[in-house]
């Protein structure tokens, strides 16, 4: 599963995609609706998802493994909605990762992970062709 292109930014809504870089900032294309703007370094982080891996028992696993697992046990165990109550969240997170530390993943990022999974997944941007990543922490 290939998570590279799309980027998260703080402060905006949805996931979005590189246009080009500047010294300051960069150009991104919001998936949602294809507008495309500029995001000052100075107001907003930027999170591209190839890099972006989860807390484990023994290391870390790249986030696309994550999205992998969330996408082959949606027949089975589809994904709760990130509004859900803790406790589902944390249940659910389980089936799919199930040496997740919980010391280190905290609520909000298992949220976060399971809104980005199906921003993708609602827009059949999920190609499950070939699985890549890298190992960076988030």
């Amino acid at each position: 599963m290939n998570l590279e292109p799309y980027i998260a930014v703080t402060g905006a809504a949805g996931l979005f995609n590189l246009v080009t870089s500047k010294p300051n900032g960069l150009v991104l294309s919001s998936i949602e609706d294809k507008k495309t703007s500029f995001y000052s370094t100075r107001k907003h982080q930027f999170t591209p998802l190839g890099t972006v891996a989860v807390y484990t028992l023994g290391g870390t696993t790249p986030l696309n493994e994550v999205m992998q697992s969330m996408y082959d046990k949606m027949s089975t165990t589809p994904p709760v909605s990130p509004k859900a109550e803790k406790y589902q969240i944390e249940e659910y997170f389980e089936t799919v990762l199930p040496d997740y530390d919980e010391d280190k993943v905290p609520l909000k990022d298992m949220k976060k992970i399971i809104k980005w999974f199906l921003f993708l997944y609602e827009r059949g941007l999920l190609s499950t062709d070939e699985v890549k990543g890298s190992g960076e922490e988030e």
